[in-house]
């Protein structure tokens, strides 16, 4: 069999470094470990019946057999637009200023693409979302990270960044609540940065995957709640956290027309959009009742206080998160993180994600989820707890 070279922009991707952690669970899975695998980012929750009801229906109407319309239906786009001035008071026109996405992951991944020239600067957050920068090494641009400290709340410090790199930055991307860390982000903080990307004609990237997800009664904000956002930003919003529909693979894009424009355009030749009994079901999730979120909330908020607590009760110094359902916790002395990690997975068989592989910054602490059910969270505890790494 010929073996056909790959091209020189596929090497150029960088490594997926959770493959190899999936490969490590794998293996200890196949000789015969139960394995909690805390390492993951997948939701662990069924989509709502309703929602899935709703595609039933739609699949069994012929006209959604055919091809979609290619920047989708607008009843989809008209019910983001809803979405966001009930949720968060933002008047979204759909006309102009929503895209409908293959999930937020794809519109990440495009936006580069779409914004950026090779060697052209973006600000990426350090730790991060891996996939920031598969989409910058797509553009062949360059990444400027900015480091988020547990000192400043998880939050970049813009007086850290020189002014030569601002001027020349085209592109931030920005995630609050955070993944990896689970910090939330203030008003202020949102129109300092709406002040800064003016300032230096910089396009913000909000990514707003875990917008639902805020705990102690506190709803996380949206970027585009602040004034003057839509001047020079998006955000970014997908079904997969709020609904439990990661398999989905639907979001969408809302906010600067010029920039949904872009997106819209490269997504004209790359896809027909979306299955459209799927954006029928999206649009009945973002309009039905929201109690299922909820509910949904609630539960990783149960988890979040068993997780902390007894982690706290091990003797294991770690700070609950204020969002989305990860957990970033420091790792004791004497490890690394991927160290740390594959301590755990050997001589406790619970995995979880080892920090360096959001970024450089993310050294000293791994990622946990609240993605399992509240008895194989203890279950988890109790196996750290026998190790006795912090006495």
């Amino acid at each position: 069999m010929v073996q056909f070279q790959h091209s020189d922009l596929l090497k150029t991707l960088p490594k997926q470094f959770f493959a190899s952690l999936v490969q490590k669970v794998g293996k200890m899975t196949a000789q015969g470990h139960d394995v909690i695998n805390l390492g993951q980012g997948n939701p662990d929750q069924p989509t709502p019946k309703h929602i899935v009801q709703k595609l039933q229906e739609a699949a069994e109407n012929p006209i959604n057999h055919k091809y979609s319309p290619f920047r989708g239906y607008q009843y989809f786009k008209k019910a983001a637009a809803d979405f966001y001035k009930r949720e968060y008071g933002v008047e979204i026109n759909p006309d102009e200023e929503v895209a409908v996405l293959f999930g937020g992951k794809a519109g990440l991944v495009e936006l580069p693409q779409c914004l950026l020239n090779p060697g052209d600067i973006a600000l990426v957050p350090d730790p991060g979302y891996p996939d920031y920068w598969s989409g910058m090494a797509l553009a062949k641009a360059e990444m400027t990270y900015m480091p988020l400290l547990e000192e400043n709340n998880f939050l970049p410090d813009y007086s850290k960044i020189p002014e030569e790199i601002l001027a020349d930055a085209k592109l931030m991307f920005l995630n609050y609540p955070n993944n990896p860390t689970g910090a939330t982000a203030s008003k202020e903080f949102f129109e300092e940065t709406i002040t800064l990307a003016k300032k230096n004609n910089i396009c913000v990237v909000h990514d707003f995957a875990y917008g639902a997800i805020g705990f102690n009664g506190q709803k996380p904000i949206s970027f585009l709640q602040c004034n003057g956002a839509k001047e020079i930003g998006i955000e970014i919003y997908t079904l997969s956290k709020t609904y439990n529909m990661a398999g989905w693979r639907v979001g969408f894009a809302v906010g600067n027309k010029s920039v949904i424009s872009a997106l819209e355009l490269m997504q004209d030749h790359l896809y027909v959009s979306l299955f459209p009994a799927v954006q029928e079901a999206a649009a009945e999730a973002l309009l039905q009742s929201q109690q299922c979120v909820d509910e949904l909330v609630q539960t990783y908020e149960s988890r979040r206080k068993i997780l902390i607590e007894g982690l706290q009760e091990i003797g294991w110094e770690v700070k609950a998160p204020d969002g989305s359902f990860f957990a970033w916790l420091k790792i004791p002395p004497g490890y690394t993180s991927e160290s740390f990690a594959d301590y755990l997975l050997e001589h406790a068989h619970v995995a979880v994600a080892p920090g360096i592989g959001f970024g450089k910054h993310g050294e000293g602490y791994v990622r946990v989820g609240l993605l399992s059910d509240e008895e194989r969270l203890k279950e988890a505890i109790e196996r750290i707890k026998k190790l006795q790494l912090f006495q």
